[in-house]
């Protein structure tokens, strides 16, 4: 027992020194080349090149920056130029590294306000048309309603947690309307995603990393056309089921 706390303990010791001196400043230097990359591309090019591909390449690089085993399943073939609204549960700060990463689509989020202080990040994502939206607010959840149509107009995807935040226990949320409200009103498929492993890689209210496996799971996309007031709950119900279903035992 005592050499098993020794070994943890020595495990602890040699990640935070990882983390300090190489996963911080190897992720600090690239997420700053990459927002200067998005801003300056999305100025003078595609903003839907530049606003996907090197974000795409950041994401994949935080997860092995993390030591993390990378494990995708999808259950549908999905055309990467058609748009879908995508909506995967809330695990941690991880998922927009995972689904950035690996999901194959070209995406816009719909992200926290206060995401938007984020140095050169926030300014980047600005640019790059992803839509900030204030929970707190009637009148800004309406704008981003908008704001999310006219990205999805531009034949963009959409991604949308609609829980609204991460959890804070492993368990899953209810699921908000917002994202079925906007793929109603474009006539878009809903796409379920499952998250699972990055509650456990990196705990709310903390920055140190616990590698481990991270694991995305692609649900078959949910047509919206029959989608109206009378069935919007049961059609809520039933997307959060699929995603729940992909969960890992100890998260469900």
């Amino acid at each position: 027992m005592y050499c098993e706390s020794n070994v943890m303990g020595m495990k602890k010791i040699v990640l935070l020194i990882y983390e300090l001196f190489i996963f911080a400043p190897i992720f600090v230097l690239a997420t700053i080349i990459t927002a200067v990359i998005v801003m300056i591309g999305c100025i003078v090019g595609d903003s839907t090149f530049w606003g996907y591909y090197p974000p795409r390449y950041w994401s994949k690089l935080a997860c092995r920056l993390a030591l993390c085993r990378i494990k995708v399943a999808r259950h549908a073939s999905l055309d990467p130029k058609k748009s879908y609204v995508f909506v995967p549960n809330h695990q941690g700060a991880f998922d927009i590294f995972l689904i950035y990463g690996y999901l194959n689509q070209n995406i816009k989020w719909v992200q926290k306000q206060e995401l938007r202080k984020i140095p050169f990040v926030g300014k980047a994502s600005e640019i790059a048309g992803h839509v900030f939206v204030d929970q707190s607010n009637l009148k800004s959840m309406k704008e981003t309603i908008v704001k999310a149509e006219a990205q999805l107009g531009r034949g963009s995807s959409m991604v949308i947690f609609p829980e609204g935040a991460r959890t804070k226990t492993g368990k899953m949320g209810r699921f908000k309307r917002g994202a079925f409200v906007i793929a109603k009103e474009m006539d878009l498929e809903i796409v379920p995603v499952t998250v699972n492993g990055s509650f456990d890689l990196m705990k709310i209210h903390t920055y140190l990393i616990n590698p481990g496996k991270l694991e995305l799971i692609v649900h078959e996309p949910l047509s919206t056309k029959t989608l109206n007031d009378d069935n919007m709950q049961d059609f809520i119900s039933n997307c959060r089921e699929i995603v729940h279903s992909g969960l890992w035992d100890k998260n469900k």
